[in-house]
Formats: structure tokens, sequence, C-alpha cells
């Protein structure tokens, strides 16, 4: 079987969505005819969507915080981390705190992650990730 072929026909055949829509028969459906109502994703699917969201967010914080490649792993993680869970642009609001990021002031800067509204919203998280940045460990 020509495999280049087939995937020609069905892209021709059933489009190409990259965001989710319903098909004629009422299933969330995305990609090429993907039905995610009654398929859904495989782990190493998910995996391989992760992967691409963390280079993307690695490329926001290149972009706008070049500095962040400057702190030790376990801060560039923390930063990534809330990038993920809030955008680029939620992360770029936490003024104070990227500013004691940058500064090297961690302890500050884990108060200010501490006393926001996102510590709030995702507590656990929040705390453990406050934790990382005042410590450096993790």
């Amino acid at each position: 079987m020509n495999l280049a072929k087939l995937t020609d026909e069905l892209v021709r055949d059933e489009g190409l969505r990259l965001r989710l829509y319903k098909c004629t028969a009422g299933k969330n459906t995305i990609g090429v005819g993907r039905n995610l109502d009654d398929r859904g994703i495989t782990k190493t699917e998910a995996m391989l969507m992760l992967a691409h969201d963390i280079d993307d967010c690695c490329d926001a914080l290149d972009r706008t915080l070049p500095w962040w490649k400057n702190l030790d792993p376990v801060r560039q993680r923390v930063l990534v981390n809330m990038a993920f869970n809030l955008g680029i642009n939620g992360l770029l609001n936490f003024r104070n705190t990227l500013a004691a990021i940058q500064a090297g002031d961690y302890a500050r800067a884990a108060a200010g992650m501490r006393a926001s509204l996102w510590a709030r919203q995702v507590r656990d998280r929040a705390e453990r990730l406050a934790v990382m940045m005042a410590t450096g460990e993790g």
C-alpha cells in the first residue's frame, strides 16, 4: 500500500482542522478526522503535544525574558511551569515577582508568587513552585 498516497487522500477527503470542531455526526473532532469523543488520543500523542507546548513556553520566555536562561535549572523549570499554566502574557503580569527573580531575590519572588490570585487558584502547585523558587531545590 502507498501510505503517502493514502495520507494525501484522507487529508483531501476528511480535511485538516487544527482546532476542535464537530463532525457531521456531532462528535468532537480534530486533525484529520480524529474522533475525540470515541477514540481520544494516546499517551504517546499527549506526551508529544506536551513536548511541543514546553518548547513553545521556552521560546516565549526566550523572546520576552532572555535573562531566564541564566537561572539555575530548578528556577528555569518554575518559570516554564508558570508560563505553561498562565500563558506567557499571564506570567508577564507578575512584574514584581519577575523583577525579584531577575535580581536574584528568590525569597521575595516566592512571596510574590504566594500572594497572587494565581496561588489561591492553583494552591498546592503554587506552593510547591514557590518553595522551589525560594530554595532552588526540587
